[in-house]
């Protein structure tokens, strides 16, 4: 049995660390929304690099540290095909989707499907979409606390709570979300993109020392080189060389379809797109994305597929979880990293599925908000609401969603392994409400009504082979291709109704004309702050390392030594200066291009 680093108070300290520094980044967040347009989109301010960063880290959550290192574990090489798929969507929202989006020329992402189809086309997605976002955000949290209340010892413990007793992962569950729920009312997207900024930070660096010292430990003092040998030898040919599910053809292309969707199509992307300045700025923004998910992957699959050697028997350590190779990321970093980078690691994957969730938060509210309170009003004959009230119904539905989200959590089940439930969930639910977003940004002559009956189709088909329970063997590539087919073929059918002169069809004709027309960089110069925000994760990221530092004094073990620390410490310090640098004020005249000015529409 190895000897784990469970939990210790000085990680406890750097966690609750984390979550002041989380609740800070609301508040402080909050002093920038002047309104909606902030609240929503970040006043279209966000430097490009970091929207990169948050829209990359958007992608991740405890999923990725958790199923998806069970999916490893269990498949390995095949992995990196899987889970590098982001790059290749991407890429595509750098040539194609990033300048569109810009160009549609919305303030909340659901605004679209006003535009292109119809307002009857918003009502339905808001309202058929709040379950499964709910669903999402429930099972983001289950799966994240089971990691969570495993690595602080909580998950076998009880305890007592305003007169209940709940469980160690059931109390986890409440903290963690409650603080989700904080710092996403208060904050709005301006809160998501500052956290998801130190999320990104947090999880590179996390990354970068659990690769070398994994291998290092393969290696068994021979260093990377020699653990990298040591897997080659003795681990099977077929784990080492893409074989099996990941690399079936079917399997594979459509969870290409899916990332190509996801990356590209998704309501929280929309959003991202329209919180830079320009054009140039959101193909900028995907472009890193695009290098960020090319080597992020890398430096964790090769870790985990290590695990292998080092937790030959993972199941005999983590009796208690249904699908134990889940853990083998956590097993990794609990007997390698000494006390302090331990909490580090608890806080970084508590940071990405905190900064998922709340993307989620934020385009549903800003949908219901926007596209769903202010027409009822209108109907209603009530006066138009001032836009701090509808900054106040936003933060309010944040709070409606995420109390349900935790609620869900509780009593949501876990079938078979999450990474599993997770693929089956999605691939359910994801192309059905994405294929019609997709195909509208495309092509644009099809009638007001195509979203809705592309969007039905697709789950007609989909719910309908799930009846036949046709291709049991593979039913996530069958749910992906049937959504796909479903909704592509009642799209075509659709185009042959279009009517130019139909009153309902001037706006996707607008929208057609404005996704031709190029966005042009206002005259007027940016914010001051714009930038400063780099200033702001710098000075985190200070604070931080610095924390680590100190944890030079903290007893270790010969595997998992105190240097850690003091690495650890001093890449964060190192990427604190910098970032501060960049912030340092200049003189307009040395300003890049893409900072004279707020994005302007054109005309």
């Amino acid at each position: 049995m190895p000897a784990f680093n469970t939990v210790n108070a000085i990680d406890y300290l750097l966690i609750a660390l984390y979550f002041v520094i989380v609740i800070w980044v609301g508040f402080y967040a909050a002093r920038k929304n002047k309104g909606t347009a902030d609240f929503f989109e970040a006043g279209g301010q966000v430097p490009w690099f970091m929207a990169g960063v948050a829209s990359w880290v958007a992608g991740f959550s405890a999923y990725m540290f958790v199923a998806a290192a069970g999916y490893t574990y269990r498949h390995g090489a095949g992995a990196v095909l899987i889970f590098t798929c982001g790059f290749w969507a991407y890429l595509a929202g750098y040539f194609y989707f990033a300048a569109r989006w810009r160009r549609a020329r919305i303030a909340a992402p659901l605004e679209f499907l006003t535009k292109r189809y119809s307002p009857s086309t918003t009502y339905f997605y808001t309202v058929t979409a709040i379950i499964p976002q709910v669903v999402g955000i429930a099972q983001g949290i289950y799966i994240l606390c089971i990691f969570v209340s495993a690595a602080l010892g909580l998950d076998r413990q009880t305890f007592g709570f305003a007169g209940l007793e709940l469980s160690g992962l059931q109390l986890t569950m409440l903290v963690v979300g409650a603080v989700m729920i904080l710092y996403s009312v208060v904050g709005g997207l301006w809160a998501a993109v500052l956290s998801d900024s130190i999320q990104g930070v947090i999880i590179l660096v996390m990354s970068m020392m659990i690769f070398p010292i994994s291998l290092s430990h393969l290696g068994q003092g021979g260093g990377v080189v020699a653990g990298l040998r040591r897997m080659v030898a003795e681990l099977p040919h077929d784990y080492i060389v893409p074989s099996g599910q990941p690399a079936e053809f079917w399997f594979l292309s459509a969870f290409l379809i899916s990332s190509l969707l996801g990356y590209n199509v998704a309501w929280h992307f929309a959003q991202r797109y329209n919180s830079v300045p320009s054009e140039r700025d959101a193909r900028r923004m995907a472009l890193l994305g695009a290098v960020l998910s090319l080597v992020g992957p890398l430096t964790w699959v090769l870790p985990v597929m290590g695990a292998r050697l080092i937790f030959p028997d993972i199941a005999a350590l983590w009796p208690n979880l249904k699908a134990p190779e889940e853990a083998s990321f956590v097993s990794l970093a609990m007997l390698l990293l000494p006390h302090g980078m331990v909490g580090f690691v608890v806080a970084a994957i508590l940071s990405a599925t905190l900064g998922q969730a709340n993307d989620a938060f934020n385009w549903l509210s800003a949908a219901v908000t926007k596209d769903v309170y202010v027409p009822l009003r209108k109907r209603a004959g009530l006066p138009p609401a001032t836009d701090l009230h509808l900054m106040r119904t936003a933060q309010l539905t944040m709070l409606v969603i995420g109390v349900s989200g935790v609620a869900l959590a509780f009593v949501i089940s876990k079938l078979g392994g999450a990474f599993d439930f997770a693929l089956k969930y999605y691939s359910i639910v994801g192309p059905g409400f994405m294929m019609p977003v997709a195909l509208g940004l495309m092509y644009r002559r099809t009638p007001w009504w195509s979203g809705i009956a592309s969007c039905t189709a697709a789950f007609v088909v989909v719910f309908t082979l799930i009846g036949l329970n046709a291709f049991p063997e593979n039913a996530y590539p069958r749910n992906v291709y049937g959504a796909v087919i479903g909704s592509t073929v009642v799209f075509v059918i659709s185009a042959f109704f279009w009517r130019p002169d139909d009153p309902k069809s001037a706006s996707a004709i607008q929208l057609d004309r404005d996704l031709q027309t190029p966005v042009a960089v206002g005259a007027h110069p940016a914010e001051a702050g714009a930038m400063a925000v780099y200033g702001v994760i710098g000075n985190l990221s200070l604070i931080i390392g610095v924390v680590l530092l100190a944890c030079w004094f903290v007893p270790a073990t010969p595997v998992a030594p105190a240097r850690v620390n003091v690495v650890g410490g001093a890449i964060m310090i190192a990427i604190g200066l910098v970032l501060r640098w960049v912030a340092r004020p200049r003189p307009v005249a040395d300003r890049p291009a893409g900072e004279s000015g707020r994005r302007g529409l054109a005309p």
